[in-house]
């Protein structure tokens, strides 16, 4: 009897502990989730100013070619978005 009261105890003692690590885990994980909130619009927005400064040569100059140049940008968009897109998603996982 003795023994079983003495591993319930130990069990009880070393949950407690744990619980108290995963609230901290969490408050952390918080904190960085809301400062990456903050950043991501404009790392963003500098990568489409990068991509577009990129892509300009094409629309203007002597070799320009509209074609290449709209196919480009749009892939670029397409590409943006989906990692948008993906971002967004993740967020929105509670953690």
């Amino acid at each position: 009897m003795k023994k079983s009261t003495f591993l319930a105890t130990s069990f009880l003692l070393l949950s407690t502990n744990l619980f108290a690590q995963i609230g901290g885990i969490e408050d952390s994980v918080a904190e960085i989730s809301d400062t990456i909130r903050n950043i991501f619009p404009i790392v963003l927005g500098i990568i489409f100013l990068v991509g577009f400064l990129f892509n300009i040569g094409h629309f203007f100059g002597e070799n320009s070619d509209m074609k290449k140049g709209l196919t480009r940008v749009l892939i670029f968009v397409l590409i943006s978005g989906t990692v948008v897109g993906i971002f967004s998603y993740l967020i929105t996982i509670v953690v």
